[in-house]
């Protein structure tokens, strides 16, 4: 594959394109910023299973965690876009007071509002029945604080999609109270593990992470959207963007027909793309090498992404069938990039849909390669 710019004829190798790719999702996954939620409540107030639930990870057991005040330690996921202020179910009273201090100190201390703490959820057992006036005063601390914080009553039954009377009971009371919860001054409602002896469905995690994108300021919705796992449409918005962005610049690079034999001009562009739609997913930045190994065996086989086979099978979609003269024209530059973004997209969903050890294997083997042309192969651009 060859580009051929104003200076001369420039060869495209393997290794170069592998070196390209892993640069762009480096610099996709940086742009992403990291979503940091600090979560609180008693021991055994279900805090991990619900992050778990939310964003498919445990982080506190698979980032890296660093102590950041008396009381809290801040846990990084390795993925970058993730972070987590945990108290390990600090009780009220005392460590409640010395954890605020804490707080109050970050805050201070933050200049940053990509760095900040994002948003913070207040996890009460439903069971508990209790909400205790340290509790309230707590809330209302964090509140004061700056801080927006959700109130989540957890662990809640159901049955045939009904909540339980005592747990709405329970709920409507703290709502009573008056406390400053964000964003509509009312309890969520949630049960983030599935309970098969009592019949206890998964619920509430979608309007959880709806009240949560109504806080988070505008520089860590991205991070937030690669890094939740419950509401998949909200990724595919973002990358449908990604592609429309993609297609823009690819048409105006079109808007002087270039010979097809030029066709590699588009490739750079299109390596973003798909970077970007890589870390729009959330798939794990740590398989960018055998990402970008694949990406690069797709560039390699011919003269754009899909390979000169799928070029000449995606032309046949396009207006009067053969491009005259053999040339890419705007439309035919916009057409085929955006068939890049949506083969890739779908690659990303695919591995979406599978445990972490299968995905992992997945995007390490040849597979995605195949996925990727198998997807591209069967795009229709009419």
């Amino acid at each position: 594959m060859t580009i051929e710019p104003a200076g001369g004829t420039h060869d495209v190798g393997r290794p170069e394109l592998e070196g390209m790719f892993e640069t762009k999702l480096a610099e996709a996954f940086a742009s992403l910023g990291c979503f940091n939620l600090a979560v609180f409540g008693k021991t055994g107030a279900g805090k991990s299973t619900l992050v778990n639930a939310i964003f498919g990870r445990d982080v506190a057991i698979t980032g890296v965690g660093r102590p950041v005040t008396k009381g809290l330690v801040y846990y990084r996921h390795p993925d970058g876009f993730l972070g987590v202020y945990d108290s390990e179910g600090f009780e009220t009273g005392t460590a409640g007071n010395v954890i605020l201090d804490g707080l109050r100190r970050l805050v201070a201390e933050q200049r940053d509002p990509g760095q900040g703490i994002h948003a913070i959820w207040y996890c009460v057992r439903w069971s508990d029945r209790r909400f205790e006036r340290a509790q309230e005063d707590f809330v209302r601390a964090l509140h004061s604080l700056g801080l927006p914080v959700i109130v989540v009553l957890t662990q809640v039954p159901t049955r045939d999609g009904v909540v339980h009377p005592e747990a709405l009971e329970f709920a409507h009371y703290v709502d009573s109270l008056g406390l400053p919860i964000a964003p509509s001054g009312t309890v969520v409602l949630t049960n983030a593990l599935a309970d098969a002896f009592h019949g206890d469905p998964v619920f509430g995690l979608q309007q959880l992470l709806d009240a949560t994108y109504a806080v988070v300021p505008e520089v860590a919705e991205r991070a937030l959207t690669a890094a939740q796992v419950v509401d998949v449409d909200r990724k595919k918005k973002e990358v449908a963007r990604i592609i429309n962005q993609a297609v823009a610049v690819a048409a105006g690079i079109g808007a002087t027909p270039i010979p097809f034999a030029d066709a590699a001009l588009l490739v750079p562009n299109q390596v973003t793309m798909i970077a970007r739609i890589t870390a729009a997913y959330g798939l794990p930045p740590s398989t960018s090498r055998a990402m970008a190994t694949a990406g690069s065996v797709i560039l390699t086989g011919g003269a754009t992404m899909a390979g000169r086979y799928a070029v000449t099978s995606l032309l046949k979609f396009l207006p009067g069938g053969a491009i005259a003269g053999s040339a890419i024209s705007a439309t035919v530059a916009g057409s085929l990039t955006k068939a890049v973004g949506m083969a890739w997209s779908r690659v990303c969903e695919y591995a979406l849909t599978m445990d972490p050890t299968a995905r992992q294997a997945f995007l390490t083997g040849p597979e995605v390669s195949q996925a990727f042309l198998g997807f591209l192969k069967n795009s229709k651009l009419r």
